[in-house]
């Protein structure tokens, strides 16, 4: 395969995560927003959700977004912001994991959602480092 080839990979692969990163933060924000700010009726459709968590990822969803946006404009600092917001989901799962363990209340749910979101961003992450942080701009 030729540079030229390559590039264009790349450059399709980064069109690509910026499209998914906008969109899974947009709907985290509208999931979450709904829960957080909608009425009991919502609140009580969301099960035993874990507090901490809905609002982690509530507030990462902004993250989301900007990242996005960062990655389609082909930023180096959005890489940056992809890998942070991989970490910190990762950290956001453990802590979960912990209150799973000392037998807090959840939904399985929540926990098939952080596996994804660490995946997804993992993923992200990996893709733009690749595609991005190694390229000279």
């Amino acid at each position: 395969m030729n540079t030229s080839t390559q590039a264009q990979q790349r450059g399709l692969m980064l069109w690509v995560i910026s499209l998914v990163a906008i969109g899974f933060g947009l709907l985290t924000l509208k999931e979450g927003g709904t829960i957080l700010f909608g009425n009991e009726v919502a609140r009580a459709a969301a099960g035993n959700y874990v507090p901490f968590v809905l609002w982690f990822n509530f507030l990462a969803g902004f993250a989301y977004v900007v990242a996005g946006a960062g990655l389609w404009l082909s930023q180096r600092w959005a890489v940056w912001l992809a890998i942070a917001i991989a970490i910190s989901t990762f950290f956001a799962f453990a802590a979960l994991g912990e209150h799973v363990d000392s037998g807090g209340a959840y939904e399985r749910r929540t926990v098939v959602a952080m596996s994804l979101r660490t995946l997804v961003w993992v993923t992200i992450a990996t893709i733009a480092w690749r595609g991005l942080a190694r390229r000279v701009m």
